[in-house]
């Protein structure tokens, strides 16, 4: 406990999945988290629910891809706290696009828009917040970033993009007491992922939690608060001399080459959670 004690941490896309989870799991390790999100009522919900169960937190307006909503963020911080000690980058989206060739610009325009150049904007402008006394950056990227998906080359550009920005971010900062790292989540129980493939309720959504499951070596999808231990980790002094790295939390998923015996083993499949 009390592992962020006295620290102030920004979390973006904190109204639902693991920006919700980081949100909670940061104000338990006693930080005052700015909770920021373009779903303004539900982060407003989130911190009175962390008031309530003792923590500190604020909600913040917040549309990561406009430098305009970022600057004015900023500036609102900047005077109402003047520092800040931890920024968790994790706002996203994702939507399948079709083959490259067919993929609508706009779709790849708006992802890159949200996760990758959100992220730069983000720590363009919080990072003066943090050079007098260090801190630590933590972005959101996906197991997607180092591997391709079917039908999601914007998706795939925008978290590989992410990776390798962390590392900028680390080699830049350094010097200065900043640390950069990144979270590699594989499929994580998330409203994101509902509105992918479904939810857990329906024919499509439980199919694809089904298939998920028997390639994932530890034969179930992950849990929101398990990438926030993570994200904790990266945040606290137990990373202190870790810097330009990415964390990956998939279950195993990206351990192998190909399924191999998988594919054709039904024992395999039997033992999924």
């Amino acid at each position: 406990m009390n592992k962020l004690e006295q620290n102030i941490a920004v979390v973006t896309g904190a109204a639902t999945g693991i920006g919700r989870a980081t949100a909670e799991v940061f104000a338990e390790e006693g930080a005052l988290v700015l909770c920021a999100d373009k779903k303004e009522e539900q982060i407003k919900e989130l911190a009175e629910d962390i008031k309530a169960a003792g923590g500190r937190a604020e909600a913040y307006g917040l549309d990561v891809s406009n430098e305009e909503s970022v600057a004015a963020f900023t500036d609102q911080v900047k005077q109402d706290y003047s520092t800040i000690d931890v920024l968790f980058n994790n706002a996203g989206i994702d939507q399948e696009g079709g083959k490259l060739h067919e993929y609508p610009v706009e779709l790849f325009d708006a992802i890159i828009s949200v996760d990758l150049r959100g992220t730069f904007l983000m720590s363009k402008y919080l990072i003066p917040l943090m050079l007098d006394h260090g801190g630590s950056i933590i972005n959101n990227s996906s197991m997607s970033g180092s591997a391709a998906d079917l039908d999601r080359s914007g998706y795939n550009a925008a978290k590989g993009g992410v990776t390798n920005l962390t590392k900028a971010i680390a080699i830049d900062y350094g010097r200065q007491g900043i640390r950069a790292n990144a979270i590699a989540p594989g499929t994580i129980e998330t409203p994101l992922v509902s509105g992918l493939a479904g939810t857990a309720n329906d024919e499509n959504g439980k199919a694809f939690r089904d298939a998920q499951k028997w390639v994932t070596p530890m034969g179930r999808l992950g849990d929101p608060k398990e990438m926030a231990m993570i994200a904790l980790f990266l945040a606290s002094k137990d990373s202190s001399f870790i810097t330009g790295e990415t964390i990956t939390g998939d279950g195993g998923l990206t351990a192998y080459t190909w399924p191999g015996k998988m594919l054709f083993e039904n024992g395999w499949k039997d033992t999924t959670n």
